[in-house]
């Protein structure tokens, strides 16, 4: 049994495996450019964010009705699971979705079919995060937010994705003073290919709970110290920041340094159809190549259930699945 783990940082999206995105153009007669999924595979290679982002958004054309919605969380979830997801905070791109037609509830209500099911045949609680995309206008993130209000009773906060460079969190000012007012939590993605800047202008504009990614954050000790002291939460993705090269391999991965520094760290996905590896899967990777004790993946397991959007009563309980958990014994040389 996989170590109970809260996941933090999962684009809905970046979970669509080459097999289901055949499945679902075969549904909706959409040709992919690829011949077969091997070869579609082979095109999840990446020189960087935009690169990524490229093949990312271009697959999206296979996701058309309530019906792919429900399929493409249905899958993340069984995944998940198996890998000690006990709880997961998904993150999904609306304007992705709307700017090919798509409205916003037949995204909704298609992933709110899995979710509402999730705990009971998971064992996944779930929360749902709507992300604005940050390389678009601060005035299409605010159409985008007035038009999810309808579907505000399955939404429990905001998030800011996509291409950061050039695009700091104050451009999106408005739409998150406007979450606020909603009654919405708030988060952001800064610090993964963004300045250090960018971690302290969500926090001080933006007013996020926590930082998506805040990889260069160890590059500003006086923003080390805030976090520190703020306990302010970082969702780590370690296999992404090797695939788009934010770091150059697991070993020179800062995870260990920020947790020595005394940051409050998790450890995520991203989009694990893409980056190699699902939650389990980041764990591991990263145990292995950073040394991590067993009292360390513990201790991020521990902060994934700390950092997440729970009620108290969820939060206790799976505390304390995470102290309860006995790792497997190593097998004898």
């Amino acid at each position: 049994m996989p170590l109970p783990k809260a996941e933090l940082h999962l684009h809905i999206e970046g979970t669509l495996e080459p097999e289901l995105a055949f499945e679902l153009a075969a549904r909706n007669g959409v040709r992919l450019p690829y011949a077969d999924t091997e070869e579609l595979r082979e095109a999840y290679l990446f020189d960087d964010l935009q690169s990524f982002l490229d093949l990312y958004y271009a697959l999206m054309a296979v996701l058309r009705t309530e019906d792919d919605f429900e399929a493409l969380a249905e899958a993340y979830l069984a995944r998940a699971a198996a890998q000690g997801v006990r709880h997961a905070e998904i993150f999904f791109d609306p304007q992705a979705h709307t700017s090919r037609g798509v409205p916003i509830g037949t995204v909704v209500e298609g992933l709110g079919r899995a979710l509402d099911r999730s705990e009971a045949r998971h064992g996944v609680t779930t929360r749902l995060i709507l992300c604005f995309l940050r390389d678009r206008s601060a005035e299409s993130a605010l159409e985008t937010l007035e038009a999810a209000r309808p579907h505000l009773h399955r939404i429990t906060g905001v998030g800011l994705d996509s291409a950061e460079v050039g695009h700091p969190p104050a451009k999106f000012r408005e739409v998150y003073a406007m979450a606020d007012a909603l009654g919405l939590r708030k988060v952001a993605h800064a610090g993964e290919e963004g300045p250090p800047s960018y971690i302290t202008e969500a926090l001080d504009v933006l007013g996020v709970e926590r930082v998506d990614h805040g990889l260069r954050a160890l590059e500003d000790p006086e923003l080390v110290a805030r976090l520190v002291r703020d306990r302010i939460p970082l969702t780590l993705c370690p296999l992404s920041n090797v695939r788009l090269r934010a770091v150059s391999s697991l070993t020179e991965h800062p995870l260990r340094r920020m947790m020595d520094a005394g940051l409050v760290c998790t450890v995520n996905s991203d989009d694990p159809a893409y980056f190699g590896g699902y939650a389990g899967d980041n764990f591991d990777a990263v145990g292995a190549a950073l040394g991590l004790s067993e009292g360390d993946l513990r201790g991020l397991a521990r902060n994934s259930f700390l950092a997440a959007f729970l009620g108290e009563g969820e939060r206790e309980r799976y505390l304390a699945e995470v102290e309860a958990y006995e790792f497997p014994t190593p097998p004898l040389p």
